[in-house]
């Protein structure tokens, strides 16, 4: 099924799960080639290669594993836009924790503990083939206002990244 044949929705879910199965190339897939993407932190990146490239750290696990857990959902088909409000997991502890750049593992350890979550949200704007032409990042960035993650235990696949 193409990106055009599926609903908005739909296109938001399965993006979503590429992140958290880790899985940069099929994230990659979902931009058009000149998407724009800003993080929140006062930057713009466009292009594939440049969204990549601003993305690839988190993929090769240098801020521990992460999940996203979408809480609410808005969709406008119409209009070509969506928008989620997400919890943010991640995990520094064990094996997660190897490839995270030392002095924020040692930061986030002492401050919150190896599991930590934190909220934000995203806003998508569409083109008519259903690839994402923007992707708008909102939390607080400078001291993220995270906490230790006391919740479920993740689920199998998450814990294999």
């Amino acid at each position: 099924m193409t990106q055009q044949q599926r609903s908005l929705s739909a296109t938001v879910d399965e993006f979503v799960d590429a992140f958290n199965v880790n899985d940069l190339d099929r994230v990659m897939a979902f931009f058009a080639d000149d998407a724009e993407y800003e993080p929140g932190d006062g930057a713009k990146h466009r292009g594939k290669a440049a969204i990549r490239a601003e993305f690839a750290p988190q993929f090769a696990g240098r801020y521990g594993a992460m999940r996203f857990d979408v809480h609410d959902k808005l969709v406008d088909e119409s209009g070509r836009r969506a928008a989620i409000r997400w919890a943010c997991r991640i995990d520094v502890s064990g094996r997660h924790g190897r490839g995270v750049y030392p002095l924020l593992r040692l930061i986030g350890l002492l401050r919150h503990g190896p599991r930590m979550v934190w909220q934000g949200m995203d806003v998508f704007h569409f083109d008519a083939d259903g690839s994402i032409t923007g992707k708008y990042s909102y939390a607080n960035f400078k001291v993220p206002p995270m906490k230790r993650d006391r919740g479920e235990p993740w689920s199998a696949a998450a814990s294999t990244r």
